[in-house]
């Protein structure tokens, strides 16, 4: 049996729950994030091991939750992982919640290894020269 996310409290989240779960052509695939997927979710991307792994996790939100994550150098100086640009697409069915979590996650984890953080700035052409 398929455990769907939990509805979120009225009035506290804009995920629209109710109206993906109503409509059959809408997509339900952000609604098996319950809370317990969520954690595992946080926890690998808090442990991700190298550009190419954090790659591979953007592209399976992509195919198997329908996320689309966008990790992209920020508009100032990057000097930390607090300069990146972490963007998750607003979503059906997304809770507001996992738009904080995912991003903070992923900062957590290129904090503790800081060479997934330059791979991914000269991937986007900021180290060439250094």
């Amino acid at each position: 049996m398929i455990s769907l996310r939990a509805p979120c409290p009225p009035g506290v989240c804009s995920c629209d729950r109710d109206g993906v779960l109503a409509d059959p052509t809408r997509d339900a695939r952000p609604l098996l994030l319950n809370r317990q997927e969520e954690q595992r979710l946080l926890q690998r991307l808090e442990a991700v091991g190298s550009l190419a792994d954090l790659r591979r996790l953007q592209q399976r939100l992509q195919e198997q939750l329908g996320i689309c994550l966008e990790i992209a150098p920020g508009p100032g100086e990057v000097r930390s992982a607090r300069g990146l640009s972490i963007k998750l697409q607003p979503r059906p069915g997304l809770c507001r919640k996992l738009h904080q979590s995912i991003p903070a996650a992923i900062r957590r984890g290129l904090t503790q290894r800081p060479e997934i953080l330059y791979a991914l700035l000269n991937a986007n052409d900021l180290l060439r020269d250094a």
